[in-house]
Order: structure tokens, then sequence, then C-alpha cells
């Protein structure tokens, strides 16, 4: 049999380099965008998403991606554009060489035309403007950033050992955009820049995806704290002896029907913003900030601004869990109850058949004894007419007859009838 390859071997083995970072050059400029669908994201039709890149792409002539792919690079026009499709959302990537326009100047985003994002299979999640710039001195810096950006937010940085400042408020600009700025060392090389562009971008774009997460257990909270006290009130229902268990049992059920369906809903929404979360902090963590001018850095805001949400996301998380088992529980101990009153009800069924069953003997044994008396009654009667003509002759009437026989008689029938008896058990 000859030696073969796994079928996915140069699959798997490509994917790991088919996205390299971008090479950029200073002074350059950034344009980016995410699209996501409102809803079913990662259920979309993947084929709109490169259909709607392929309209772009016809307005400047450039080639088509392969079919059923999952991340573009090309030329469109004097701009080079990266394309990528992610789990529940595709992402734009503008590079543009020199600073014709002026700094943060929403021009720049119309390389993306009006009615092509009309079109759009998504909405909106991120569009972020990044200026690329030779690195001034620290003043000039500092005079940028309190130009562009709002101090109360603003986040600045050294980042990959000094290769460059970088910096960002995480604010929307009225023309609806974020803003990122990175002044880049004379020796800071191409790939390098584009690491940090990257980083950018995605720390970015995946805080805004794991922030739907908090708006979910924002939305939620209501839900989840009307069920905690009903649940609350249900189980201290359950250890008083007046409810019933028949009337607690269809509350119980629906409580724990809803929250099935508050958990099932949800696991999607946080198992990804958990994962998203992780991106954040890597991305945050892979720039090497160091402190720049005593502002705080990304990971400052992070830590102040971000985190917080996300504890909010996991702890909500964990509620609903905690909520889920607690109903479980109760389940538990409602069963345990109705267990109890049935042994209860049983032992009283069982007693008051005994006591039935013992009825029942006495009257069989008053029975017994009548039927006797009848009997022997009888027996004498005839007794007394087979015998009363030899009582005659002896010269005794028919009553000494009866006389004579009736304890004989009578011994003899409840002697038959004891046999009888004894036969039958």
């Amino acid at each position: 049999m000859p030696f073969s390859d796994h079928p996915l071997r140069y699959r798997l083995a490509n994917e790991l380099h088919a996205r390299p970072f971008p090479t950029v050059s200073a002074p350059s400029r950034v344009v980016y965008l995410a699209i996501k669908r409102n809803a079913d994201a990662a259920a979309r039709d993947r084929g709109a998403d490169r259909a709607h890149l392929i309209l772009l792409l016809d307005r400047h002539g450039a080639a088509h991606p392969q079919p059923g792919a999952t991340h573009y690079t090309g030329q469109i026009g004097r701009h080079r554009i990266k394309w990528e499709s992610h789990t529940e959302f595709v992402t734009y990537t503008v590079f543009t060489d020199g600073d014709g326009l002026g700094p943060f100047d929403p021009a720049a985003f119309d390389l993306f035309p009006k009615d092509w994002l009309e079109d759009s299979p998504g909405e909106r999640m991120s569009s972020v403007l990044i200026e690329v710039l030779p690195r001034p001195s620290d003043d000039r810096i500092v005079t940028h950033l309190q130009d562009w950006f709002v101090p109360e937010s603003l986040a600045a940085a050294h980042v990959l050992d000094d290769a460059g400042v970088a910096a960002g408020d995480f604010r929307i600009d009225p023309a609806g955009h974020m803003r990122f700025a990175l002044f880049v060392n004379p020796d800071t090389g191409e790939r390098r820049v584009g690491r940090v562009l990257q980083r950018l971008c995605e720390m970015e774009t995946y805080k805004a995806m794991s922030m739907l997460g908090f708006a979910r257990a924002q939305d939620l909270s209501p839900a989840v704290g009307r069920l905690d006290a009903a649940l609350s009130g249900l189980m201290a229902e359950m250890t008083d002896a007046v409810t019933p268990p028949e009337d607690t049992l269809p509350r119980l059920l629906e409580i724990s029907a809803e929250l099935e369906r508050i958990g099932a809903e949800a696991a999607f929404r946080f198992g990804a913003t958990r994962a998203y979360e992780a991106i954040v902090q890597q991305r945050t963590a892979a720039l090497r900030e160091a402190r720049f001018t005593g502002r705080q850095t990304f990971a400052d805001f992070m830590q102040r601004r971000y985190e917080p949400a996300m504890r909010t996301v996991a702890a909500t998380e964990r509620r609903i869990e905690t909520l889920s088992d607690r109903a479980m529980r109760a389940g538990d101990l409602l069963r345990t109850k109705v267990d109890v009153d049935r042994s209860a009800q049983n032992q009283k069924l069982l007693e008051s058949m005994d006591r039935r069953a013992d009825m029942q003997l006495r009257l069989q044994h008053t029975v017994e004894g009548l039927s006797v008396v009848a009997v022997s009654y009888y027996a004498v009667s005839l007794a007394g007419y087979v015998l009363a003509p030899l009582g005659a002759e002896a010269g005794f009437g028919k009553e000494a007859v009866m006389a004579m026989v009736a304890l004989p008689v009578i011994a003899a029938v409840w002697v038959m009838v004891r046999r009888i008896r004894r036969r039958f058990r």
C-alpha cells in the first residue's frame, strides 16, 4: 500500500500562513471596517460576503478571490485591500501610502462607496481610521494627542520595545469612526509596523464583539432577577406544610423552563464573549507596552473600562447556571417531599386495610358461629324426625328425643365447620 498524506495536511499547514501581517511604511493611512449580520451571524451565508467583496473589486477592475476563500489581498487603484471572513463578521482593511489628506479626514472612508455600504449583507460593527506617521519629538506627539483625542480616555504607550508610540481614545468621532495614531521610529521595519496595526485593529474589533455579551447580560438582568426572586419564594413555600406539592410543581416547571430557555439563548453569545475577551487580552499583551509621558497604557484602559464589563458577563453567566442548579435541587426536594407524603399515605392505607381485614375476620367468625347454630338447628330437627318413631317405641316423646340428640349433633356440626375452615385457609 503506497504511503499517502492526510487529505487535509496541506490545507491545515497552509492555513497558518494564509494571513501574513501587512507591510506598512510611514507616512500612510489605514481604513478599517468590520461588518456583522445582526442575527445568526455565525450561520450566515458566506457567499453573500464574498459577493459583496466582488462588487467592490469590480469597481476597480481588481482580481476576484478564489471560490470559497476566507481571505483576500489585492490592489484597488493605488490602495491595497485586505479582506478576511471570520466566524461572525468580515473585515476590510485598506492601506494607503502617503498623507494626501489631513489627519483623520472622514473623506478617507470614501474608499467604501455609499451605495456599496448600503447594499452590505450586514451592519457596521466597527470602523477605524489609523494615521501612521514618522515619529517626531515627544513634545510634538503630545501636541498631536491633545488635538486629536479626548484626554479623559486617551491611552498612549511605547509599543514593541519602543518601535513606536501608539495612541487612541476608543471613542467614536463625529464621522462615526474610531481613531488610532501610530508614530513610527525611522528604523522600524514595515512588517513590524504592520503587526502593530493589525493588533490595534483586532483589539478594537474583538473588544466591540465581546461587548455584545455585555449588552446581552444587561438585557437578561431583569429577567434573571425576577426568576431568582420567584425561585427563592417557591423554595420558601416548600418548607411550610400549607402549600401542596401539586400547586408548587407547575410553577417550578415554569421557572425551570424559562431558565433553560435563557441559558440556551445566551450560551453562544457568552461563550463567544469569553473567546473574544481572551483575544483582546492577548493582542494587548502582544504590544509589549511601556508608559509614555505618564499616560495610561492600553492595558490600563482595558483594566479600568473593559474588564469590569467582562466580569459582569461572567457573573451573569454564573448566575444563570447557579439558578438552573437551584431549580434542579428544588425539583429534587419537591420530589422527595412528594415521596415522603406518598409513603405516609401508603402507610395510612395499609393501616386502614389492616383494620378492615381485622373487621372482616371478626365478621367471618361471627358468621361461622351463626352458621353452626343454623346448621345445628336444622340437623337436630331432621334427627328428631328420623329418631321420633324409635323413641316412641322406647317410651320417649319427640321433645325428649330431640333433647338427647341436640348436643351430639351440635358437636358434630362444629367439628365439621372447623375442618372445612382449616382446609380452605
